[in-house]
């Protein structure tokens, strides 16, 4: 069991998974009230309790806090704050709990303990008090993460928003790509708004996960019948695969982009598949191992977002400094979660889409401007025709006077104000009649709304454009594209 403070810096990445048809729930965000009859240290004890059950713990790690007395340390926080503040903590959230889990064998107990670390890390942005024990008592890893209410400077308290779930699910998601793990694409809800578990939802249309992929390759190289287990080992280098041999006559196989091996073992890949199995297949003595239950069959071609994964696995080389590594993974990981997104499997539909949203924003800016513009003259309109309205009775007085020097002399304002207003107004008309004063309230009234409206969309549709254009700018550089199009310019 290990266990990690504030000092640790460690790779986040969780995601919702299954394992041998058995469900997990999606990565949830769940707020811990005080229980009815219990005081809150007794709440926050029985559930961290159960976090920290040491026949289900595989590590535990923590920030700004003791797991083991976590309970009297956020209520001390607690209370500075209600003691500072003098608000009352009874009635909101002791305390949120995050759950992510992850497929057997596709990361360590500690690897998923760094993984919940940094993800808690990230979704609080270091200013909650948090800690995050790893299960191992199921038929997968998974974390709960326990993290305070009250921020740990007393600064604020975390308020549950609408989609904050949304939100988590999102934050792993990008971080799955990102360490190229397994997620769930667009999770569905059943009627009763839960969602359904990762096996159910994806189905036949979930990608395939290294694991399944070695189980296809291990298939189709048995199938060519080689002629004894070395025969089989270079049948599997011939189909990409990396053939390492470790201690005790151990067998690890590494795929382009694979960071570690996997190694040939029942444990890891399923029934039938230790070498003494393969040895048996190959001599006659039983079947080939069946695939496991589910796998998709392999992809007959290569789409899009198969070469952007491809690529983003490429740029982990060491020639790369920390920092560009990290930022360049992060931007391929945001373009890759946004064409899968909007299924986007074609270079050509990710450009169409582009050129969409680009005229879509054009065309609401033109309309925007031009309701800015009619809803400014009619204001102006208004105005003026209140000034000529005010002015009108002195005018008429000054006509009366026979246009007498002594009354232009005491009404000179007035009278400026309105030739001012009335040249304003036959500038404005251009000849037209002037509506009445109702009829130009209506009409702001109406253009206001419309530009309300206008400005809403314009917003989503900038954004849109903006994440659109930016991931397709990424899309080229990562291709080449961007270079070749220079060329092409220096040509010309």
């Amino acid at each position: 069991m290990s266990q990690r403070n504030a000092d640790g810096g460690w790779a986040q990445s969780p995601s919702i998974l299954w394992k041998g048809g058995l469900s997990t729930a999606t990565t949830y965000i769940k707020p811990y009230k005080k229980a009815s009859g219990k005081s809150a240290v007794q709440t926050m004890e029985e559930r961290f309790a159960y976090g920290l059950n040491p026949e289900k713990l595989g590590a535990v790690s923590s920030y700004l806090c003791d797991p083991a007395t976590a309970h009297a340390e956020f209520l001390l926080v607690k209370s500075q704050y209600q003691a500072e503040t003098g608000r009352d903590l009874g009635r909101g959230a002791l305390f949120f709990q995050i759950r992510q889990a992850f497929p057997h064998g596709e990361v360590t107990p500690e690897e998923a303990n760094k993984i919940g670390y940094e993800t808690a890390m990230r979704w609080t942005k270091g200013k909650y008090q948090f800690f995050v024990c790893t299960h191992i008592d199921k038929g997968h890893v998974h974390n709960h993460i326990y993290y305070n209410a009250t921020a740990f400077d007393r600064s604020s308290k975390f308020h549950n928003f609408i989609g904050s779930t949304f939100a988590v699910r999102r934050l792993s998601d990008r971080v799955c790509i990102e360490h190229d793990l397994s997620y769930i694409q667009n999770p569905a809800q059943h009627s009763k708004g839960r969602f359904l578990h990762y096996g159910a939802w994806l189905g036949a249309e979930r990608p395939l996960s290294f694991q399944e992929r070695l189980c296809i390759a291990i298939g189709a190289a048995l199938a060519k019948g080689p002629a004894d287990f070395d025969g089989f080992l270079r049948l599997m280098e011939e189909s990409g695969y990396e053939v390492r041999h470790g201690r005790g006559g151990a067998i690890s196989f590494l795929s382009p982009g694979q960071e570690r091996a996997m190694r040939l073992r029942a444990f890891t890949l399923g029934e039938g598949y230790d070498p003494e199995d393969i040895r048996a297949v190959i001599a006659g003595k039983r079947p080939a191992p069946e695939l496991p239950a589910g796998a998709p069959p392999a992809p007959q071609r290569v789409n899009l977002i198969i070469d952007i994964q491809e690529r983003m696995r490429e740029g982990k080389g060491p020639a790369y400094q920390r920092w560009a590594k990290v930022y360049n993974l992060k931007q391929m990981a945001a373009a890759l979660q946004f064409l899968q997104e909007h299924k986007l499997t074609e270079y050509d539909q990710l450009a169409a889409r582009t050129d969409v949203a680009v005229d879509h924003f054009h065309k609401l800016s033109g309309e925007l401007r031009q309701t800015e513009a009619e809803l400014s003259k009619t204001a102006e309109l208004m105005g003026v025709v209140v000034n000529y309205a005010k002015t009108r009775p002195v005018f008429d007085g000054y006509k009366a006077a026979k246009y007498s020097k002594k009354f232009l002399a005491e009404h000179e304002a007035e009278l400026a104000t309105y030739r001012a207003a009335r040249a304003a107004m036959n500038d404005i008309l251009n000849g037209a009649k002037l509506p009445k004063m109702d009829a130009l309230k209506k009409s702001r009234r109406e253009l206001s709304e419309k530009k309300k409206g206008l400005y809403a969309e314009y917003r989503v549709a900038q954004q849109e454009m903006r994440e659109a254009v930016a991931v397709k700018a990424n899309i080229d550089h990562l291709l080449g594209l961007t270079d070749e199009r220079k060329n092409k310019e220096q040509e010309r």
